[in-house]
């Protein structure tokens, strides 16, 4: 469901036309292509039909709510890059739009050059996604009794596949080509999301759970105060 990187192409949600209008003008500004909805029912139409490389998704929507939107396009496969915007700065939904498959959230009121650097953040890391010729690509890599091939974006555990969102593979990715090491919370934003969220942002303890759900807890350990590290189970 990408675009091309040379094109990418943004799908605004928002019911707010004053929001939706400075976006979309701040967003073609720096090159983008942008398409508009005003309704989650509107916003799965203008998926299936234009094919973003990007959703901005406002939670708050007269019809269905943006985590709503969300969840329907997981459930269809559909693995479109979303950053929600949302009026409530909260852990709850932060925590909410990241275990829906979010990549991203930004409270309102927000500056709209921030907005725009965390859209260019979230494609880069979607670009991995695709085929690439990289030798990093053809990698295997194993900690006891994992396995992550990087070239098919597939994990196995004692030969059992597992899968994981595009986000929580990256993060185990790191933590593969890292074993042993204490990495802090600063290094695996910086490396895993791009940039440097909010001081109060739950985003890496929030995927580091889903980690230790999917994978069993015996894998990542947390040095308190300090960070995490990905050792083999004793």
């Amino acid at each position: 469901m990408m675009e091309p990187m040379d094109d990418p192409r943004v799908l605004v949600v928002d019911d707010e036309p004053n929001i939706r209008d400075l976006v979309e003008v701040a967003l073609r500004f720096h090159g983008f292509t942008v398409v508009t909805a005003a309704t989650g029912d509107e916003a799965l139409r203008r998926v299936r039909e234009d094919r973003p490389a990007l959703i901005v998704l406002d939670v708050m929507l007269p019809d269905l709510d943006g985590f709503e939107v969300c969840r329907r396009l997981r459930g269809n496969g559909d693995e479109t890059p979303v950053i929600f915007l949302t009026a409530r700065d909260t852990s709850s939904d932060t925590v909410t739009g990241l275990a829906l498959g979010g990549d991203d959230y930004v409270t309102k009121p927000f500056a709209v050059d921030a907005l725009v650097a965390r859209v260019r953040a979230v494609l880069r890391r979607a670009r991995p996604q695709r085929a690439s010729s990289s030798d990093d690509d053809d990698e295997v890599l194993r900690v006891a009794d994992l396995e992550v091939d990087v070239a098919h974006w597939t994990v196995r555990r004692a030969g059992a596949e597992i899968e994981l969102s595009p986000t929580e593979f990256r993060l185990l990715t790191y933590f593969m080509r890292n074993p042993g090491r204490v990495l802090s919370r600063a290094q695996l934003l910086e490396n895993v999301w791009g940039w440097d969220h909010s001081a109060g942002s739950p985003v890496v303890e929030t995927y580091v759970s889903y980690l230790r759900r999917k994978l069993g807890s015996d894998l990542i350990h947390t040095q308190r105060g300090v960070g995490y590290a990905l050792r083999p189970p004793r």
